[in-house]
């Protein structure tokens, strides 16, 4: 296979994440450090007889292993926000001086007091950089050999007086490294990048992933047009049989070669469980010796970290934390990365064990993922976010469109105002529910709330799958099926979103403008056909259309809260009684909640002035809550997105740092973690939740039983989409298998972008097909009989196609299934 690229622009913007725009550092003289309020979010600097040398960003991504380096990262979207910590990195080459492989902690202290501000400080070493390190140069990292001379530049552009070989390996982000110009560099499993100058050959192993050889040839258009402006033609070895002409080439650079190719040293991969082995110890100066004091295990919690210490928090030896309280010394605070190092030689870990330091408040994610539960004492200053917020102000779903990242956060994708279908799950089949009772749901059921809208003229539609705290694993299993079932109907279309009673989001409540009523199993559709208890209670939360539920709790005067609204109903009378601590807004929207479930005579009642029939409804009276409730311990983390593989063992996640869509390729398999939403303990979930356990098994199940597959037309087979992975790395281009795709849809947890990506049309037309005037620009109801309205373009001819396309069918239906749907808009057959 050859390629043929020369002149012309990339077809890859961005280099790294940080160069959404050229040009070079601001500087103050003075620190000789950036200005970081200018366009770019990425700074980097090489270390040069123990001084900081701005490296042109032309350059980003590039390193010299006899040298060090400092990484800036300041994310653009985040600057506005307060608090939210800088990232500091001191890269450590592998050929370094020790001198300078020691120093991290002088550069990076100077720089974190320059700069002000929260910030996370992290020490990299060649080739074991950290997940978000690497995330910062998205076409990949290249090593270099030697050092860089003070008087030449770091990397000269158009120059085509070169020859060096590069191995390319990794997984989501890889790296280059310079390898020995011979054929004794290659081996079967790796990508070889041949660079000649004018010319750069890439050569593939023979088994080598296809994600790898995508990623290796992203990485060489890179370097074509950052070092050659290019200028350089792009060639591809894919099967040496069939380009004789490169291979001649590549013989007469490298010498004919003898033998057959070894196979690929396996990457030193540590064990999973290993760092599960959590430790946390104290650190302290007593006299001229440092004390490190073992303090616990998992599993730790975060009252064990006092602010006027510091900590050192072992993860296995894969990793070293260093927290410092806000009260801690300075000296204490100077000599973190130099503890944390000689913490490592005690242990007698490797010397590339990654490092991270971070200030009290300042926490990395990684970090707060080891305590058993994680509270930001910072955060009764901070205003409410997510639920919490909407309960202290009316959402405004106006500012839901000028303001999409407040409709990202409050994961509303519309005003709500779409069209509802719901079913109860009723022995293991689906039953539509009478549309009066949309609202009332049942405790120990399950059911799909499929919500359809348009947005830019375009239906979409988000299938929720609402699962009751009481319902039996049965049940949910049945949810899951039917829920796969509805996707087939629907083409893959719909996005599912897992719902857990009582921990509904806002654009679910919003659905049922104030009117979601929670039973406890006995509603007049339920299948239980349970008779109606003589005495209900029903707790009232919310101030608005868009975020009140109403849910059945205990009957008894326990359950009675001062801060909120609660109605009882008897035989003959509805009391609704107002807590001392409730607002206007709670006391109106509960007004209209009460209809839904009161058919007798209604009692307002206030707290404190309740008559005797009340309490004797309840059993008697009995303490409860009746001091005004704190603000809601809001979660103020951010959503992560992990790439999934298993190679030979358990499922490991990788995670993907300041991800973007783009990140979302047709060889991954993704779990995007937004965290728990609400407040129940590990415990409560999964007492309330038979599946809850068994939920991780599927998962990892359906990932090891992972092929990328295609469906052909409208024939697909089995319940499930994920058909056995063995790794997104490695997974060779002879093992991924092509045949009926099973039906799958977007998820909110666990999707599969291979499958969607290799999702091809239905049954092909050949050469032949319909013309395009009747296809292009036409609703489903003026389409030719037969012609489906979701795969419109896959009627075209072969001709037509190319033209109106500008490339083959088999091209456009390789691509990831979101850029197939964005081209078909944009051309008139969506």
């Amino acid at each position: 296979m050859q390629e043929g690229t020369s002149g012309g622009g990339s077809s890859h913007p961005g280099e790294t994440r940080g160069s959404r725009a050229r040009g070079g550092s601001r500087m103050d003289t003075r620190r000789g450090l950036p200005d970081i309020e200018s366009h770019r979010d990425l700074h980097i600097w090489i270390i040069e007889n123990l001084q900081m040398v701005p490296v042109p960003e032309p350059a980003y991504g590039n390193f010299f292993e006899k040298h060090c380096y400092v990484v800036l990262h300041v994310p653009q979207s985040l600057k506005a926000t307060p608090g939210v910590p800088k990232d500091l990195h001191y890269w450590v080459g592998k050929m370094a001086a020790p001198g300078a492989q020691g120093a991290p902690g002088s550069f990076l202290q100077h720089l974190k007091e320059a700069l002000g501000g929260a910030t996370v400080q992290h020490r990299e070493v060649q080739g074991h950089e950290s997940a978000c390190f690497r995330s910062y140069f998205r076409s990949g990292i290249i090593y270099r050999k030697g050092g860089l001379a003070s008087a030449l530049k770091h990397v000269e552009t158009n120059v085509y007086n070169i020859q060096r070989l590069l191995r390319i390996r990794g997984g989501k982000h890889v790296s280059a490294t310079e390898v020995e110009l011979s054929w004794h560099s290659f081996n079967n499993s790796d990508v070889f990048l041949l660079d000649l100058g004018r010319m750069m050959i890439q050569w593939n192993g023979p088994k080598a992933s296809a994600a790898r050889k995508a990623r290796g040839l992203f990485l060489t258009h890179s370097l074509r047009d950052r070092e050659r402006g290019g200028r350089a033609q792009v060639s591809v070895v894919d099967d040496e049989a069939e380009a004789t002409d490169l291979m001649e080439i590549m013989e007469a650079v490298l010498g004919r070669r003898v033998g057959s190719l070894h196979a690929a040293m396996p990457s030193k991969r540590m064990n999973q469980l290993q760092k599960a082995n959590v430790h946390l110890y104290q650190v302290c100066q007593k006299s001229k010796d440092l004390v490190v004091q073992e303090l616990s295990t998992c599993p730790l919690t975060q009252d064990l970290l006092q602010e006027e210490n510091c900590y050192i928090l072992d993860q296995g030896g894969f990793k070293i934390y260093v927290w410092q309280g806000r009260r801690a010394s300075l000296q204490e605070r100077g000599a973190a990365f130099r503890r944390a190092l000689n913490f490592i030689q005690a242990k007698g870990y490797p010397s590339y064990t990654s490092v991270e330091v971070m200030d009290d408040g300042a926490e990395s994610a990684g970090f707060k993922q080891l305590f058993r539960s994680w509270s930001g004492q910072q955060r009764k200053n901070k205003n409410l976010s997510g639920m919490g917020k909407l309960f202290q102000v009316k959402l405004d779903v106006g500012k839901l469109h000028s303001q999409p990242e407040l409709a990202a956060q409050l994961r509303m994708v519309d005003d709500a105002s779409g069209s509802v279908q719901i079913w109860c799950i009723q022995d293991s089949h689906r039953q539509p529910v009478d549309p009066k009772r949309h609202g009332q749901l049942c405790a120990d059921s399950c059911y799909l709330v499929l919500y359809t809208y348009r947005r830019m003229g375009f239906v979409q539609h988000v299938l929720y799958l609402w699962q009751g705290l009481q319902a039996t694993a049965h049940e949910i299993s049945a949810l899951r099926g039917n829920a796969e079932e509805l996707d087939l109907w629907y083409r893959g279309a719909l996005v599912q979103e897992h719902v857990t009673m009582g921990s509904e989001p806002p654009h679910f409540l919003a659905i049922f403008q104030g009117q979601l009523v929670i039973f406890q199993g006995h509603p007049r559709h339920s299948r239980k056909g349970q008779p109606a208890p003589a005495v209900s209670l029903f707790h009232i939360q919310g101030t608005d259309s868009y975020n009140t539920r109403t849910m059945e709790v205990p009957a008894r005067a326990s359950a009675l809260n001062s801060s909120d609204v609660f109605l009882l109903v008897t035989a003959n009378l509805c009391y609704l009684w107002f807590g001392k601590g409730c607002s206007g807004d709670q006391r109106e929207m509960a007004r209209t909640v009460v209809t839904i479930i009161c058919r007798e005579d209604m009692e307002i009642v206030l707290e404190g002035q309740e008559p005797p029939n009340f309490w004797e409804a309840l059993g008697g009276r009995a303490p409860y809550r009746s001091n005004k409730r704190p603000p809601e311990d809001v979660c103020d983390f951010q959503p992560r997105l992990f790439e999934c593989s298993c190679q030979a063992g358990p499922l490991v996640l990788t995670e993907v740092v300041f991800f973007s869509q783009e990140d979302l390729d047709k060889y991954d398999v993704m779990l995007l973690d937004a965290w728990q939403e609400n407040t129940q303990s590990y415990e409560e979930v999964v007492a309330g939740d038979p599946g809850a356990v068994s939920t991780i098994s599927e998962i990892t199940a359906e990932i090891v039983n992972f092929r990328l597959s295609r469906w052909p037309g409208n024939d697909r087979a089995g319940p499930l989409a994920l058909r056995a992975l063995k790794s997104s790395e490695d997974i060779s281009e002879s093992e991924l298998e092509l045949g009926p795709r099973a039906g799958t849809g977007s998820r909110s947890t666990v999707s599969s972008a291979s499958s969607s990506s290799y999702q091809s049309s239905p049954q092909s037309l050949g050469s032949g097909g319909l013309p395009r005037e009747q296809l292009r620009h036409q609703a489903a109801e003026d389409l030719p009989e037969g012609v489906d309205p979701a795969h419109k373009e896959a009627y075209l001819s072969d001709s037509d196609f190319q033209d109106i396309f500008g490339k083959s069918k088999e091209e456009f239906y390789s691509m990831a299934k979101w850029r197939q749907q964005q081209e078909k808009q944009q051309l008139g057959f969506f």
